[in-house]
């Protein structure tokens, strides 16, 4: 992860929250001042928690888990899936499907017909529907891609989720909380942090200011990856040296 800078935050205006009759009491600890009626962020202290939040996320990275980006609204929507995809992490940026954690069973299924709706235009089933059959099949298929496409690679729950805005993903947040899965969010005046794991005081309404989140972010991340890619190559490297302990064990007994 590259060095995180206060002038960089600045810049992007993170230090800017919302206006002060807004505020959350429990973001006291990371707001510095009021400016105009708007509270300003501590960025020394974002810098604290996002550095926090990255190792963390290396971490999981690294163990092999996936981590859900979720972002619905506006201005954060194409940078979520950019920066996911970058790192090929599933990300929702539609209308979060409820009981997308806490009843998974039930996506997956829905996430499965939509490969086996694939599979029949591969195999020529589908060309033996009527006109209609096909039309309702390709608006089933396309409501699915919408909706559940950009998570077809993640086959268990996930080892984390990373919010924008947890007021309006309360629903995700609830059902991450629910299952015990940690929770990296930007946390701005207006929210609770303590809703939340790993919460990052930032102003999350800003594009500028989730850009530069998601870069230290997704840096993270890809070095999680790295790490864990080098891992699985040494250890092939030795499978293919035969470093086995065991036969080396069962030499030394027959001296």
């Amino acid at each position: 992860m590259s060095k995180i800078e206060i002038k960089e935050l600045v810049k992007a205006g993170v230090h800017f929250g919302h206006l002060t009759r807004k505020w959350n009491p429990n973001m006291s600890p990371y707001i510095y001042s009021e400016k105009n009626g708007i509270h300003i962020i501590n960025l020394y202290k974002t810098v604290n928690k996002l550095e926090e939040a990255c190792n963390a996320l290396e971490k999981i990275a690294s163990s092999g888990r996936k981590i859900l980006f979720v972002a619905t609204k506006k201005q954060a929507k194409d940078i979520i899936s950019k920066s996911a995809s970058e790192v090929n992490m599933p990300y929702i940026t539609e209308r979060w499907p409820g009981g997308m954690l806490t009843n998974f069973v039930t996506i997956r299924k829905a996430v499965k017909k939509m490969s086996a709706i694939d599979r029949t235009k591969e195999d020529g089933t589908f060309e033996t529907l009527s006109k209609k059959e096909k039309l309702r099949v390709d608006r089933t298929r396309a409501k699915l891609e919408k909706n559940l496409g950009s998570i077809t690679s993640m086959t268990r729950l996930p080892g984390a989720i990373f919010v924008v805005d947890i007021r309006r993903e309360h629903i995700a947040v609830r059902e991450a909380n629910k299952l015990n899965i940690p929770i990296f969010a930007l946390v701005d005046t207006n929210t609770d942090p303590n809703q939340v794991n790993f919460g990052i005081p930032a102003n999350d309404d800003a594009t500028k200011s989730i850009e530069v989140i998601l870069k230290h972010v997704t840096e993270s991340v890809k070095k999680g990856l790295s790490i864990r890619e080098n891992e699985k190559m040494e250890n092939e490297a030795k499978k293919e040296k035969g470093d086995n302990p065991s036969e080396d064990n069962d030499s030394n007994k027959k001296n």
